[in-house]
């Protein structure tokens, strides 16, 4: 499970036997204190594939810099390069996702008004 923001917008490709497959790249923010009390932070950064109707979903759905909840299993697979070194690039294969709203659009009514704009109110729910 990642919590994190989209890195860049998710490429659509199709496999020879025509299966869907998408790639994008997502960022994770670990956050901490050190031993002096100051505030840490060390991004890292994730491939992630989704494959068939999740592909397609998430090539329409998915854009860069928008936050992101993902589910999946890491899968790391290797080939020969041009040069003949073998490469290995370990990915995240991406079995649920849900499509989060920053929190300056995540208000019931839609407007994008955040807690600290109402003066600590919440706005009722229209019908």
């Amino acid at each position: 499970m990642l919590l994190g923001n989209v890195t860049r917008d998710p490429e659509l490709k199709n496999t020879t036997n025509g299966q869907s497959v998408c790639t994008f790249g997502l960022a994770t923010n670990r956050v901490w204190r050190d031993q002096s009390g100051e505030r840490q932070s060390l991004p890292e950064y994730h491939n992630l594939v989704t494959w068939g109707g999740l592909a397609e979903f998430s090539a329409q759905n998915v854009k860069k810099g928008k936050p992101l909840y993902i589910e999946g299993y890491l899968k790391t697979r290797s080939w020969d390069s041009p040069e003949g070194t073998k490469i290995f690039r370990t990915e995240i294969v991406v079995e649920n996702l849900i499509l989060l709203s920053p929190k300056a659009e995540a208000s019931a009514d839609g407007e994008g008004e955040t807690l600290a704009e109402t003066d600590g109110e919440i706005p009722p729910l229209e019908e």
